[in-house]
């Protein structure tokens, strides 16, 4: 979920179709370079699904395959035979696969925009796309450096992370000098700014489909470019709050908690620029926009939880349970979904020349975000009480079993059957609409920015040799004096109105 969704579908499935087209070009600058990443990274996926085909089943040791027990081998126990060993594979592929595609987005964004278009008018999916590519190229070359390494102490004898004097089920692990803190940093320097690769797609979605909605420009353009840039480059910076519990330095830990509430900054500044935006705005209360404005709600509430795990001394308490269950799934998993339900059924219309249905959708709508609302918030309670996370019963334990806990619990599956009834509207909703859905005109939603000048679905080099030329910032709603509420990006200045 986290590598082969959270990070593929808002970055290359949304970028590859809408970034050429928003910046006025015929295609991705690499053609061949992005199949060869699309395909490297199928490769990778189909090597991570072989291991639910084999005897020793598929890896347990999670997203972050912590050693020394994913390094060891299945002497630790199911789980951690071949199926953990194919499991470093696929994510090794998965980080070529990554490298090569975010080479592509920096190029094709650097190199070709059309005339007119400067870097402070590209839409804001533009930045988001490009800012998460420069992420992607800088941290997955570290997890993939990290994942030979991993390899390598599972079948070639060495011991980057396997301690010395290691004893597992009575037998002397035959290795030595390795440390299980260094795969930690490693993995936590990538794992922080993937939180972010999966997430700014999302906040560039939203903000775009906000101002289109709102017909207003968005609050701050600036504004919200810089404080993208600043959580990317930030988000180097702060991989320590994942290890508060590992015994590191009261000092370091110090100086991650800093850098961690630092953050907290221009993800403010975002949050109350699409506030701003909605505010005084003629809202169309679209699919596209509630799906925004839940993503606005959730990075909220996600957030907020994020501010007592960036404390060291509440993390220890916290840490492993399911408050950070809760604080993770509403950031990284539910909003960066919401994003990407935006997303689809914001650009629907122009990848299929069809609408989608407006009253599913917005059923679709409400059931996941009350339902995913009604999974994760009571986690916060359970976190509280010290509920651990990863353990699927708990015995022994009294007052985790306790009626009130339980009944939350129950609560929580009711909400999450809700949640997952849900997605099967959306996708009777999308097969329904992409084989009889009622035609789309060329720019249904009204919006100011370049894909919505080509026909619906695009022609094969979007434009048809036609080469825009662009005299407009991407959000000009409302303007005064003007026929419509909205300016394409190409009108000429003196066009008041299209």
């Amino acid at each position: 979920m986290v590598f082969f969704v959270l990070t593929t579908v808002p970055q290359s499935g949304f970028g590859n179709f809408a970034l050429p087209i928003q910046i006025g070009a015929e295609d991705m600058a690499f053609p061949r370079l992005n199949m060869l990443s699309f395909w490297t990274t199928f490769v990778g996926m189909a090597v991570l699904l072989s291991t639910f085909f084999i005897s020793d089943g598929p890896p347990l040791s999670g997203w972050t395959s912590y050693p020394p027990l994913s390094a060891i081998g299945k002497a630790t126990g199911p789980g951690e035979g071949l199926g953990q060993t194919l499991w470093i594979v696929s994510i090794a592929i998965f980080c070529v696969g990554s490298l090569l595609g975010s080479l592509n987005f920096i190029a094709t964004t650097l190199d070709l925009r059309a005339r007119g278009l400067s870097l402070m008018r590209l839409p804001l999916t533009c930045w988001a796309w490009f800012i998460t590519a420069v992420l992607m190229l800088l941290s997955f070359a570290v997890l993939f450096a990290a994942g030979v390494l991993l390899l390598l102490d599972r079948v070639g004898g060495t011991s980057f992370f396997i301690p010395a004097g290691l004893v597992v089920n009575d037998q002397m692990v035959n290795h030595a000098g390795g440390s299980p803190l260094l795969w930690q940093h490693l993995f936590w320097f990538f794992g922080h700014p993937e939180v972010y690769v999966a997430i700014l797609p999302g906040m560039g979605i939203t903000s775009h489909v906000i101002s289109t909605f709102s017909r207003k420009p968005i609050f701050g353009y600036k504004a919200m470019v810089y404080a993208m840039c600043s959580i990317g480059f930030l988000g180097f910076m702060v991989w320590g709050h994942h290890m508060f519990v590992s015994g590191m330095s009261p000092y370091s830990a110090f100086a991650f908690s800093v850098l961690t509430m630092a953050i907290a900054v221009p993800s403010a500044i975002k949050t109350f620029n699409w506030i701003g935006t909605m505010i005084g705005g003629k809202l169309r209360l679209a699919t596209p926009m509630l799906f925004a404005i839940g993503f606005v709600s959730l990075f909220i509430t996600g957030g907020l939880s994020g501010i007592f795990l960036g404390q060291p001394a509440l993390d220890l308490t916290l840490h492993d349970s399911y408050f950070v269950i809760a604080h993770f799934h509403m950031v990284m998993g539910v909003a960066a979904i919401f994003g990407m339900f935006a997303g689809t059924y914001f650009w629907f219309p122009k990848a299929t020349g069809r609408m989608m249905n407006e009253a599913l959708g917005k059923a679709h709508f409400w059931l996941t975000f009350v339902g995913a609302y009604g999974i994760f918030m009571p986690m916060h309670y359970l976190g509280l009480e010290g509920h651990p996370r990863r353990f699927s019963a708990l015995t022994g334990v009294d007052f985790l079993n306790s009626p009130h806990l339980i009944h939350l619990h129950e609560f929580m599956t009711v909400s999450a059957f809700v949640t997952a009834g849900a997605q099967l509207i959306f996708l009777y909703n999308l097969v329904y609409s992409w084989l009889r859905g009622p035609k789309a005109s060329v720019n249904p939603w009204e919006a100011t920015t370049l894909e919505w000048t080509v026909p619906s679905p695009p022609p094969f080099d979007n434009f048809a040799g036609r080469h825009p030329v662009i005299h407009r910032y991407p959000y000009e709603f409302s303007v005064p004096g003007a026929a419509s509420d909205y300016i394409m990006q190409d009108a000429p200045e003196e066009t008041k109105a299209k």
